[in-house]
């Protein structure tokens, strides 16, 4: 079965940045599994993948576009230490949960200095170009309610 709109999917993957840093992987794990066309992996990835069928393997480069989108600097912002209330230590690499006009974004604490906190609400993956390493361990049709509800549920799905 070729790979295709309410398809179910799992495939294993190693993905790498352009200096072939590992940035995930499957490895030791089960094969990640969702459902084709509803949106659940990045764009790049599920447009190179329809088609394909189980066992195939591919190398996917997936622009920054197609990808996390772009670095977008209005995302970047000092904040006065005093919004982290009931926090004792900050410290970059940290991440927060922030209740923006657009509704919550997650940020990342980049840097400490004094009473501000700089913090970052873009993806730590935007503007990169992403390599994947992908092998394809199954394919199915979706149930009528994976359809339906967007996602797949049981075995390396969502349980409801």
């Amino acid at each position: 079965m070729q790979i295709a709109q309410n398809s179910v999917v799992a495939f294993h993957y190693t993905l790498t940045n352009d200096e072939g840093e590992v940035l995930d992987s499957s490895e030791g794990r089960e094969p990640l599994t969702y459902l084709h066309g509803a949106g659940n992996i990045i764009p790049g990835l599920e447009k190179e993948l329809e088609g394909r069928e189980n066992g195939e393997k591919l190398q996917v480069a997936v622009s920054p576009e197609e990808g996390y989108g772009e670095t977008q600097p209005s995302l970047v912002q000092e904040v006065p230490r005093e919004s982290f209330q009931g926090v004792e230590s900050i410290e970059p690499g940290m991440q927060f949960q922030a209740q923006t006009q657009g509704g919550p974004l997650m940020v990342t604490v980049t840097k400490v200095e004094g009473d501000t906190v700089v913090v970052d609400g873009n993806h730590p993956l935007a503007g990169q170009k992403l390599n994947f390493d992908v092998e394809i361990a199954e394919v199915r049709e979706a149930t009528p309610e994976e359809a339906e509800h967007g996602h797949v549920h049981g075995e390396g799905g969502h349980q409801h």
